[in-house]
């Protein structure tokens, strides 16, 4: 099975392709989603946050204590990073569970903002991008989440450039409200079914 990694930058639109993967019945996941989700699913790593974090990082609930946490790992990169480490083998996990459940499809998508920053899209066979200009992003996020401008630009700050990604992606789709996505979609679609067949 082919696996093809998916990022874009804060705004891209990379949700809305992967949605558009979805509708022509790609396996697609979510690893933002995912990562929120292994939190409070995943028996290890449960019990790797409260050990490293403090049993108060889960309500008796069994919960996330998001403020606790956030506390902890806000401003304080080496914390964010021990956080990041215990969650990575986490989301990994899922996406193999998702790989199993799927296996009969040709091709897999596992969409991430930071796919290039954590390192995850060399697991990937193939890396796609989804490119718009700055202007076009931070106006689509302030609309979106309803935030300042600013807000979106320390967001956008915080992510690898634009021009750095497209050196690392093998595809790029454009969408910038000029250039149709869907026909762009269509196009790798067929790319990536014939790259799949040619594994079997």
């Amino acid at each position: 099975m082919l696996k093809i990694g998916l990022t874009g930058n804060i705004g891209s639109g990379k949700t809305t392709v992967a949605k558009v993967f979805e509708l022509l019945g790609v396996p697609v996941f979510y690893a933002d989603d995912e990562a929120k989700k292994v939190m409070v699913t995943d028996v290890i790593l449960i019990d790797a946050i409260k050990q490293t974090f403090g049993a108060e990082s889960y309500f008796e609930d069994g919960s996330l204590n998001r403020k606790h946490i956030a506390a902890i790992v806000f401003n304080n990169a080496a914390e964010l990073e021990k956080l990041n480490a215990l969650v990575h083998p986490a989301v990994f996990r899922a996406f193999d569970s998702l790989e199993a459940k799927a296996k009969n499809a040709p091709y897999i998508i596992r969409e991430a903002a930071i796919l290039f920053e954590s390192g995850s899209y060399k697991t990937c066979d193939r890396t796609l991008m989804v490119s718009a200009p700055l202007n076009k992003r931070i106006a689509r996020v302030v609309h979106r989440d309803g935030v300042s401008t600013d807000e979106v630009t320390k967001r956008e700050a915080r992510q690898m450039p634009e021009d750095e990604k497209k050196k690392l992606a093998d595809d790029i789709i454009i969408n910038d409200d000029k250039q149709l996505v869907v026909p762009q979609v269509l196009a790798l679609h067929h790319q990536y079914l014939a790259l799949a067949n040619n594994l079997i």
